[in-house]
């Protein structure tokens, strides 16, 4: 198994496993604890993250793994890294509270600060994204056909921005309304979690600005999802992310955008 691309069915067969363990939760009482940083944490959270870290033990015990749920790991440790799971075992904690049913799972493979595998799986949608470099991005909505996923071109009299869901704010705003006057106003969608960086990929937004702060497992898997789509995952310098490459694991402020480029930091305050 020297090639990760034959790792793929198991990691997604992991993602839908660790879907389960969620929804057993999701159909019951929820318990809401606070991390240090106040964000929320939920037995779904814990659940799906064991789930997934046993898993991937067994498929490649070789690698390391890097988990929301097990942040603590130094950076004198993860500089040492060259290839290594990126995991948010439950993407949206936040929206899986509301019962909005926007929330995923996410499992990256990180190889030399590039994300070359992702699987983001919406388990209460049972609606399932993946792609691998080299092989194209695709979809699956509740066990019907893969199809290919290709993100779309800019028309700027046409278009179609997402914003966060529990996370939009004055800033957001304020971006809305210079696009608007200097482009045309945009149709918005309002969506949790990670899933709009895929609907980014699958063509049926041209983008998702994010002007607030994420982590890095927060992104990886869905920014391998858009670009192999054909789309871009960018800071406001127009640079794709790479990963590990600091002592933080908080990213900067981005855009995930599809195929044509565009400054889009002009529109910013």
């Amino acid at each position: 198994m020297s090639d990760y691309r034959a790792w793929l069915p198991e990691v997604i067969s992991l993602s839908r496993i660790a879907g389960e363990a969620i929804m057993q939760v999701y159909r019951g009482d929820i318990t809401v604890t606070r991390k240090d940083d106040n964000s929320p944490l939920t037995q779904a959270d814990i659940a799906a993250h064991q789930v997934i870290e046993a898993g991937l033990q067994k498929l490649t015990p070789h690698l390391p793994q890097l988990s929301e749920e097990s942040a603590s790991i130094p950076y004198s440790t993860r500089s040492t890294w060259q290839r290594y799971w990126l995991i948010d075992p439950l993407d949206g904690t936040r929206e899986f509270i509301k019962r909005n049913d926007e929330f995923s799972v996410n499992i990256a493979l990180i190889d030399h600060g590039k994300p070359i595998m992702g699987v983001v799986y919406a388990p209460a949608k049972d609606l399932l994204y993946y792609g691998c470099a080299g092989m194209g991005a695709y979809k699956q909505q509740a066990g019907g056909e893969v199809m290919r996923i290709h993100a779309r071109t800019l028309n700027v009299d046409d278009l179609t921005i997402a914003a966060s869901r529990s996370h939009t704010d004055a800033k957001v705003t304020a971006f809305l309304n210079k696009v608007s006057g200097n482009l045309s106003t945009p149709k918005t969608i309002s969506l949790g979690s990670s899933l709009k960086i895929c609907l980014v990929a699958e063509g049926m937004i041209d983008l998702y600005p994010r002007l607030g702060l994420t982590s890095e497992w927060d992104t990886a898997a869905a920014q391998c999802v858009l670009e192999e789509a054909g789309g871009q995952l960018t800071n406001h310098q127009g640079e794709a992310f790479t990963y590990n490459t600091k002592d933080s694991l908080l990213n900067p402020e981005f855009f995930a955008r599809g195929v044509t480029p565009h400054n889009w930091s002009q529109y910013l305050e």
